[in-house]
């Protein structure tokens, strides 16, 4: 072998054993989440997908059988009234998590470091608590001869007892407490690294509070309030526990549907068809959040 073939040969050597060292670090630090990934999420959610396509049989079963009928079967107008009910409680609550949470997120963000990490503190102090024994509470203010009730008769703004448990407005009270801290840290995040130069520069200008907010605030936290959004919206969409416990049974939403289907009816292939629809709006809603989440590097007008 000539000089050129060895120096080669070196290199070559040299560049296996530097893939070697920076690719066993890698997969020492990859391997576990990517096998973790794989066996409780990926598998899991090929089968799914695709007993979505089989057949329920006699006995509560699956019937290896391919067919697309329960897809079809989603477009039936029983089945289509609950997923717009779903969409339209969803989307209720997500707008009050947003026009609530918002301020709050505002508030804090303008805040020291030291009270702002309080004032958050106080935002997660909800969640130290079992979601169920927050729910029943609620239950319990929301009775015809509960805390909320009395308190409005004794009053005078009301003359009867209220009306509202097992109630669509009830279910939404239950989503947005379960929600708002959701909603709440993305947007202090977003508002806190807001660079205040802005504000100061379209002040000096004569610009309006007001006006700054809208023309400056808005679309720089803009990808805050898109994850909010995302944040709460899917979540309220699946969500069964919350109507469950609040709605008695009488407000059905598509995450009860799919829990019936999936524990009482015993038709898994339909439960998990309408599984995979919640999948798909969720891949929906995060590729939204790709396009839009670029309005950050845009130059605010």
């Amino acid at each position: 072998m000539n000089r050129n073939e060895v120096n080669a040969e070196v290199l070559s050597l040299e560049k296996r054993r530097n893939l070697k060292r920076n690719t066993l670090p890698a997969l020492t630090m990859a391997g576990p989440v990517t096998f973790w990934m794989m066996v409780f999420v990926l598998l899991p959610l090929v089968y799914v997908i695709v007993i979505s396509f089989m057949k329920r049989d006699a006995f509560g079963g699956i019937e290896y059988d391919f067919t697309v009928a329960n897809y079809l079967e989603i477009l039936q107008p029983v089945y289509l009234k609950v997923i717009w009910k779903s969409m339209k409680l969803a989307f209720l609550t997500t707008a009050i998590c947003i026009l609530i949470g918002y301020p709050l997120a505002y508030y804090i963000a303008r805040k020291p470091s030291k009270v702002a990490a309080k004032l958050l503190m106080l935002v997660m102090i909800p969640f130290w608590t079992n979601t169920l024994v927050r729910l029943y509470s609620i239950n319990l203010i929301g009775q015809p001869n509960g805390f909320l009730s009395n308190f409005l008769m004794n009053i005078g703004i009301i003359a009867k007892p209220l009306d509202i448990l097992y109630s669509d407005g009830i279910v939404v009270v239950g989503l947005l407490i379960s929600m708002l801290p959701f909603a709440i840290l993305p947007l202090y995040a977003s508002i806190e690294k807001l660079d205040k130069a802005y504000l100061e520069a379209s002040s000096d200008l004569g610009a309006k509070p007001a006006v700054t907010f809208c023309r400056i605030t808005i679309p720089l936290t803009f990808p805050g309030i898109v994850a909010s959004i995302i944040l709460v919206f899917i979540p309220s969409l699946g969500m069964y526990y919350v109507p469950e416990a609040l709605g008695g049974g009488k407000v059905m939403l598509i995450g009860s549907l799919i829990r019936n289907q999936f524990l009482v009816t015993k038709n898994w292939p339909f439960g998990a068809s309408l599984s995979i629809l919640l999948v798909l709006i969720t891949l929906v809603m995060l590729w939204l959040y790709t396009r839009i989440a670029r309005l950050d590097d845009m130059e605010v007008f």
